[in-house]
C-alpha cells in the first residue's frame, strides 16, 4: 500500500496534467465541439488546421507524460517537459492578459492552473528527481 501511495505522490503532477490536457486538446481539435465550450468561432480551414495542430501537440506532449508515469527512466524528462509546457502556456496567457485584456473565466482558470502545475512540477523534480 505504501509503495502505491508513493507512486501516486511522485506522479500526481503528470497524471493531473494528462487528465486536463488530453480532453482540452481534443476539444480544441474538434471544430463542431469547440464553440460549445469556448467562445471561438471556427469558420475557416486555416483555423481548423491550427486547432488540429494544437490538439496533436497537446496529445503528443501528454504521451511523454504517460511514458514518464509508466517508465521510471523517463520520469525526469517527462517532468521537465511538464514544467516547460505549463509555464510556457501560463506565461503566454499572462502576456495576453496584460497586452490584450481579461479573457473569459476558463482562460483565467487556465493561467492559475498552468502556473500551479508548473511550479508544483518544479517541486516534484526537486523532491523525487535529480535537482
Amino acid at each position: 500500500m505504501r509503495e502505491k501511495t508513493n507512486w501516486i505522490l511522485k506522479n500526481i503532477h503528470l497524471i493531473v496534467s494528462v487528465v486536463i490536457v488530453v480532453p482540452t486538446g481534443i476539444i480544441y481539435g474538434t471544430p463542431a465541439v469547440l464553440p460549445a465550450f469556448l467562445d471561438i468561432p471556427v469558420n475557416t480551414i486555416d483555423i481548423v488546421n491550427l486547432l488540429k495542430a494544437n490538439m496533436m501537440l497537446y496529445v503528443g506532449v501528454s504521451s511523454v507524460w504517460i511514458l514518464g508515469v509508466w517508465k521510471t527512466e523517463y520520469w525526469t524528462k517527462a517532468t521537465e517537459l511538464n514544467i516547460l509546457f505549463m509555464l510556457a502556456l501560463g506565461i503566454g496567457r499572462m502576456l495576453s492578459l496584460f497586452t490584450d485584456g481579461l479573457p473569459t473565466d476558463g482562460y483565467v482558470f487556465g493561467i492559475i492552473a498552468e502556473f500551479t502545475i508548473g511550479l508544483f512540477s518544479i517541486y516534484q523534480l526537486k523532491r523525487f528527481g535529480e535537482l
